[in-house]
């Protein structure tokens, strides 16, 4: 399986897919809070979740989830690699170690929105702020099987 836990060498390239990966999909975001995020990722998110990688044939990191606890705190993937099943095995991967997962999407992201119901995730509840009080309202979302 092409899974494995991060690595200290890996912190760069999780920055770069993240950073590439909000810049396609997080339109509602400023330059500004693009430019924020950035170094809260680099400097509190990603120390503060468990981090496993899909790396392609080659060995490279083409995507990653962040976990704490049964909580999915992210999930970004290259957008060269998007429709590919990167974020799929993710999941996958994920619920095999750990059980139903939760998660939280921005609902400025449909296709996020829609990923996550696809992989039998269902609404359980929104908030209008994000964890940090932003006004990026989320959508709460809980793992209910693929039969819903």
């Amino acid at each position: 399986m092409p899974i494995r836990p991060r690595l200290p060498a890996d912190h760069a390239v999780l920055l770069d897919i993240w950073h590439r990966a909000v810049l396609a999909t997080h339109d509602f975001l400023t330059a500004e809070d693009v430019q924020s995020l950035y170094r809260q990722m680099d400097e509190l998110y990603l120390p503060a979740v468990a981090v496993h990688v899909w790396t392609d044939a080659g060995g490279q990191v083409r995507g990653f989830i962040g976990l704490g606890d049964r909580h999915v705190e992210m999930l970004f993937v290259d957008p060269d690699c998007r429709g590919q099943g990167v974020g799929s095995q993710l999941l996958d991967d994920a619920r095999r170690r750990l059980g139903p997962l939760t998660v939280d999407v921005n609902e400025q992201n449909p296709a996020a929105h829609g990923f996550y119901r696809q992989s039998g995730f269902r609404d359980t509840g929104r908030s209008e702020l994000d964890g940090e009080g932003r006004p990026f309202p989320l959508i709460h979302m809980a793992y209910r099987g693929e039969s819903g």
